[in-house]
């Protein structure tokens, strides 16, 4: 028996108002996306364009220009230390592979500098360039870059260098792993889609709610109640 029929009624109308909204909301009808897929691009986007420390590493890297190293780094494979070798020769490097080896001598700052220019090729989803240099894809070049650059880091870890190391591992978390991550996205910044941004954080609460209150209506007018 229901217990109160306006209440319960009620409930069931905002749920199965809940599930027409919710069904109109898998339809593809955002460009193509539904909503879930054009919000998470969206926010992809913002995010993206909150995370570029590319111009402010290549000026911490600048200041290494004059610290050489010497390094010896083992890859996985023979073909990832030989592709390797080629992004240390572009950055005016000595890179001598051997195997899986690869021993690396040249400025610090110059083999920063050059995987932060590549990186800003990638952030800006100019992989041809990238490509262009190495006759490589663009991708595999920047997760070779991501690779060299732990293996350098802890190389010079083990040879306290720990200063240089922690740049080399910035750059390599802030701004070659961000920009391989990202790569394909398009950078937004929030104040350009501010309206949109809380629109939607303010209906994902109303819509939470609803959901809620339906649920609480639903079975208090059909005479289930909490009790102690």
């Amino acid at each position: 028996m229901i217990y109160n029929k306006k209440e319960f009624y009620g409930g069931g109308a905002m749920l199965i108002a809940f599930f027409v909204v919710l069904f109109f909301m898998f339809q593809p009808i955002f460009s193509g996306h539904n909503a879930m897929e054009y919000l998470d691009n969206l926010y992809n986007s913002i995010s993206k364009g909150s995370i570029n420390y590319i111009p402010q590493l290549t000026e911490e890297a600048s200041a290494l220009d004059a610290k050489q190293v010497s390094v010896d780094m083992t890859y996985a494979s023979e073909a990832e230390a030989a592709q390797s070798a080629l992004l240390f020769a572009a950055a005016g490097a000595t890179a001598v592979p051997s195997g899986t080896g690869l021993k690396v001598t040249g400025s610090l700052g110059a083999i920063l500098k050059a995987s932060l220019a590549d990186s800003a090729y990638m952030y800006a989803n100019d992989g041809a360039a990238v490509t262009a240099k190495y006759s490589l894809d663009a991708r595999r070049s920047l997760y070779n870059w991501w690779t060299s650059l732990k293996l350098l880091d802890k190389s010079l870890k083990s040879q306290k260098q720990f200063e240089a190391a922690k740049v080399v591992g910035t750059v390599q978390s802030k701004a070659v792993e961000a920009a391989y991550n990202y790569f394909g996205v398009e950078p937004v910044q929030i104040m350009d889609e501010v309206g949109l941004v809380a629109f939607s954080l303010a209906f994902y609460v109303f819509y939470t709610l609803w959901y809620g209150f339906a649920i609480l209506f639903l079975f208090e007018g059909w005479g289930l109640k909490l009790s102690h």
